[in-house]
C-alpha cells in the first residue's frame, strides 16, 4: 500500500491584505477540495491545521502506519475558520487542528464544528482542557511562564503575573502584542479571576513597565533579554525546548531562568493546542478515530518528545528536558470559562493602548 501525504503550505497568506487574503483562501480552498475529493470516500481523514506540519506529521505517520488511514493536511497561519464557514456543508475538512484555544473559541462562535461524544476523549482529557459541550478538545498544554535574565534578575524576580505590573519592574519587560492570542488568553484569565476593573489596572501597569513597543514572537522576547533590551518576558514553555534545540538560539535560552507564576495561589496559566470535528466531516468515523489516537499514550509521548509540550493526557510524562524544569501547580479554571472573556481582553488592550 502506497501512502501519500498531501500538505499544502499557506503561511504566505499572512502578509496579504484582508480582501486579497480572502480571495486567496477561496482559491486555495478550491485547490484543497480538488486534492481532497478523491479521498473523501476513501480510507482517509482530511485536516485543516494551524499547527506547522513538522510538529504533527510524525504523529500522523504513526497513525497511518497503525490504521492504514491516510491523513491529508492543509496548513495555514490564519483564515481556516473563515474558510470552513464559507465552505459550509461542502467543506472537505474533517478536523480543525489549532495552535491555541483562541482559534477553538473562534470556531465555536463561527458554528463550524460539531460535538463529539467519546468516552475515550473524556477519560484521557481533564475537564478543564475540553469544551463542556464536547465541541473541542485539548491535545497538548503549554505553561505561560515568566522568563527572567540570569545575570540581571538573580534576586527579586516576579513570582506572579500580578507582579509584572509593579513599579519596580518599570522599563524591564518585553512581550508580544497585547492583541496576540497568547496575550489575550492571559488577560482573559486575569479577568476571570480578578474581574474586569482589576484586569484593566493590571494590563495598564504591565504596559507602563514595557522596555519597548510590543513586537515579535516568544523567541524574540528571549532574544531581547539575551541582548540586554529587557530583563523579563512572558513566554510559552515549549519555546524553551525549541530554542535549546536550535544552535543559533541556544545562547538565548541559556541567558534566562524560568518562573512558574502564581504558585502561592491559583497556579500557572495554561494554553493548549487542540482539535475539533468540523460540521461537514465527510470522513467522520475516521476523524474520530484520529482524534482518539491523538490522545493515546503513544501519540502524547511523541508530542512530548518532539515538541516539548506538556501532554494533555495526565498518564503521560513530559520529556526529560521539560521535567527538569520542575513540578508546578497549574490554573485549573476551565479554559471554556476563560474563553468567555476573550472579547473583553482584546478590548482592554485597545483601552490601555498596550501596543502604542
Amino acid at each position: 500500500m502506497i501512502i501519500i501525504r498531501i500538505t499544502i503550505q499557506l503561511s504566505h497568506l499572512a502578509t496579504v491584505v484582508s480582501t486579497m487574503m480572502y480571495r486567496s483562501l477561496q482559491l486555495a480552498g478550491v485547490i484543497a477540495t480538488a486534492l481532497f475529493t478523491q479521498s473523501v470516500y476513501a480510507d482517509s481523514v482530511n485536516i485543516y491545521s494551524y499547527r506547522q506540519p513538522f510538529l504533527v506529521d510524525p504523529i500522523f505517520d504513526s497513525f497511518t502506519k497503525e490504521t492504514g488511514i491516510e491523513v491529508n493536511t492543509v496548513f495555514a497561519k490564519q483564515g481556516l475558520v473563515e474558510r470552513l464557514k464559507s465552505e459550509g456543508k461542502n467543506s472537505p475538512a474533517d478536523i480543525l487542528l489549532t495552535s491555541n484555544f483562541g482559534n477553538l473559541a473562534a470556531a465555536v462562535e463561527a458554528e463550524v464544528i460539531q460535538a463529539v461524544d467519546s468516552d475515550v476523549l473524556h477519560s484521557r482529557i481533564p475537564a478543564e482542557f475540553r469544551d463542556p459541550d464536547n465541541l473541542w478538545f485539548g491535545l497538548t498544554n503549554r505553561a505561560r511562564l515568566i522568563a527572567v535574565s540570569k545575570s540581571r534578575m538573580a534576586d527579586g524576580a516576579p513570582t506572579s503575573y500580578e507582579d509584572l505590573a509593579k513599579p519596580e519592574y518599570k522599563g524591564k519587560i518585553c512581550t508580544r502584542s497585547g492583541k496576540h492570542n497568547y496575550m489575550v488568553a492571559l488577560t482573559a484569565s486575569v479577568i476571570a479571576h480578578a474581574g474586569l476593573d482589576n484586569a484593566r489596572d493590571w494590563l495598564a501597569g504591565v504596559k507602563d513597565n514595557l522596555a519597548r513597543k510590543p513586537q515579535g514572537n516568544d523567541r524574540a522576547q528571549v532574544k531581547a533579554i539575551s541582548q540586554g533590551e529587557c530583563d523579563i518576558a512572558i513566554i510559552n514553555s515549549y519555546y524553551m525546548g525549541a530554542m535549546l534545540a536550535d544552535e543559533e538560539q541556544t545562547a538565548w535560552a541559556k541567558s534566562i531562568n524560568l518562573v512558574f507564576p502564581n504558585q502561592a495561589d491559583r497556579g500557572t496559566h495554561m494554553n493548549i493546542s487542540g482539535m475539533a470535528l468540523t460540521h461537514a466531516a465527510p470522513n467522520k468515523a475516521n476523524a474520530i478515530k484520529l482524534m482518539e489516537y491523538l490522545t493515546s499514550d503513544k501519540a502524547q509521548s511523541i508530542y512530548a518528545e518532539v515538541n516539548h509540550e506538556y501532554p494533555v493526557n495526565p498518564k503521560v510524562q513530559p520529556s526529560e528536558l521539560v521535567q527538569s524544569w520542575g513540578e508546578f501547580s497549574y490554573d485549573s479554571l476551565s479554559l471554556a470559562e476563560i474563553a468567555q472573556h476573550r472579547t473583553e481582553a482584546s478590548k482592554l488592550a485597545d483601552e490601555v493602548g498596550y501596543d502604542n
